[in-house]
């Protein structure tokens, strides 16, 4: 690893891309009326965003944190179409999730979300048995139209085989299916950037401290600047509340008397070293209701999840001891010990699942998303999942155009005119990034194997651009961890082209060294020097 002393220094020279300095932005924001202002930057909010700006209309989008900073960085990294959801008879629910599924996989970003085999193991005296599960992998993959093959169930000796994590004691069978995973966070990020290339302007680490009104009507937002404390404002037509966690403290602000609308769930997950290589993921039934998961997931197995009832600050929720214990307790039901040692985990997370108010236990709670208007005219959106975000937007901008008065329908294209596979930018076939990575490279600054994987997963053809920052300055060609595939020129990028403002915005959710334990405090200087060098 580096010394300190050889930290790269090119911070001075951001690399050329579509990202205006945080001044600049500011200064947008606060002399313009935009048509419409997002508020919350989570897989909700850029969906809206991107969609609005493609339809023409002027927009800005600003988060108090960063851009899927919560709920939305803290997910279990799936885009699936909802086995479970065949068990309460949602079929065209299901349906509607596989085209979702595979038009992200196909169309919008194939250099992000990759195919995943999963196994469902059938344990005696489990909850379900070998031919109901064999059923219902054969009618979800029919969903699909096979695209993924045919659901079906295979021996014990023959998953073992292919997981030797896999536990067989007492296995009757295990049904097979397939699916896709997704790094959460890049995909957020390459939908900020998609809404940017569309004419949106974007803010994070921006705190909306009050509304603004005119006659009533919520017409803009009073911000500050978490980072150097500035105060501004961003007048709009319309304001939109994509909050998350927080829609009802917006909504408060709208309207002090706001009932609450939502309810939130704890999902918790713990990441750990992989002692072997895993070519499935594992599906485990817990109960007649609940499935715990088993993920290769970034060179690491993620497991969880939990799904309990939260009543505290949404920006304090975390995975607790307890949450541990409960997640590697259900996971032993189909992982082998030895995969599960407390001295291999490298990080746990836990984000917050956003569900319509009602009544029974949360984890029965529809998984939906509602929309409402409140008495100032501010609208929130609440709810939703990865897999179906693009199509969320889209319904979003349907309602935005049937309001009222043609408050937007006057200056804006009619979604359904939209294409409808607009891809996320970098889009392109992996293998063959990595490939041109490694042969069209000057030796000196060629990556090694993995880096080049690393970067044509993570980043698609704009891997390029991180190859010429380090054929400018080598010394950005080298790891940032040797246990890691990162460089250093990932992180002047995530600050120059992808709005990174602190430590953890590089380490949590514009790399992958967080997740894999390798945010040393001695990563986490070189960083945060790098991020400094941005006004050198």
């Amino acid at each position: 690893m580096n010394t300190l002393q050889s930290v790269p220094t090119l911070g001075a020279h951001p690399a050329a891309g579509p990202n205006p300095g945080r001044a600049e932005a500011r200064e947008l924001l606060a002399n313009a009326t935009y048509d419409l202002l997002v508020i919350g930057g989570g897989i909700l909010g850029t969906s809206v965003a991107w969609h609005a700006a493609q339809s023409g209309l002027r927009v800005a989008m600003v988060d108090a944190g960063d851009f899927a900073g919560a709920t939305s960085s803290a997910s279990s990294k799936l885009v699936h179409g909802g086995l479970r959801y065949l068990q309460t008879g949602s079929v065209k629910l299901v349906a509607e999730n596989h085209h979702e599924r595979r038009v992200l996989a196909k169309d919008v970003a194939p250099h992000l979300v990759n195919p995943l085999t999963f196994y469902l193991p059938v344990y005696k005296g489990g909850p379900h048995g070998a031919a109901k599960l064999g059923a219902g992998v054969f009618a979800y993959s029919a969903l699909s139209a096979f695209g993924d093959g045919v659901g079906r169930v295979i021996s014990p000796a023959k998953a073992a085989a292919d997981n030797p994590g896999l536990r067989t004691e007492n296995l009757k069978a295990v049904a097979v299916y397939g699916d896709h995973q997704m790094n959460d966070s890049r995909v957020a990020v390459m939908t900020v950037r998609a809404a940017v290339e569309s004419g949106a302007v974007v803010l994070n680490h921006a705190e909306v401290t009050g509304l603004r009104f005119t006659h009533g009507r919520v017409t803009g937002a009073e911000l500050k600047d978490r980072l150097d404390g500035s105060e501004f404002g961003v007048n709009a037509r319309l304001v939109l509340n994509a909050t998350g966690p927080w829609v009802d403290h917006l909504r408060r602000m709208e309207h002090a008397g706001a009932a609450p609308s939502i309810r939130l769930s704890k999902g918790a997950h713990v990441v750990l070293k992989r002692r072997a290589p895993w070519k499935a993921a594992l599906a485990t039934p817990i109960d007649k209701y609940r499935i715990t998961f088993a993920l290769p997931w970034e060179d690491q197995l993620m497991l969880g999840t939990t799904d309990e009832k939260y009543e505290g600050d949404p920006a304090e929720v975390a995975a607790t001891d307890a949450d541990i214990d409960q997640i590697l307790d259900e996971a032993a039901i189909s992982v082998r010990d030895e995969h599960l040692s407390r001295d291999l985990i490298t990080y746990a997370f836990a984000g917050l699942r956003v569900l319509p108010g009602g009544p029974g236990g949360v984890e029965s709670a529809k998984r939906e998303t509602v929309v409402s208007e409140g008495r100032g005219g501010m609208l929130s959106v609440a709810g939703g999942k990865w897999t179906t975000y693009r199509h969320i937007g889209r319904t979003v901008m349907n309602r935005l155009a049937k309001l009222p008065g043609g408050l937007l329908s006057e200056d804006m294209q009619p979604v359904s005119t939209l294409p409808r596979r607009v891809p996320l930018p970098g889009i392109a076939n992996p293998n063959a990034v990595a490939h041109r990575l490694m042969v069209d490279r000057d030796p000196g600054t060629r990556p090694d194997p993995l880096t080049a994987r690393h970067l044509a997963t993570h980043y698609g053809s704009l891997s390029f651009d991180i190859a010429r920052l380090v054929a400018q300055d080598p010394a950005l060609g080298e790891r940032i961890h040797p246990d890691g595939p990162e460089i250093w020129a990932q992180v002047v990028y995530a600050r120059d082209q992808e709005w990174a403002m602190t430590a953890d915005d590089v380490l949590r959710r514009r790399t992958t060294l967080t997740v894999r334990g390798l945010d040393t405090p001695e990563v986490r200087e070189r960083v945060q020097q790098l991020l400094d060098a941005r006004d050198a």
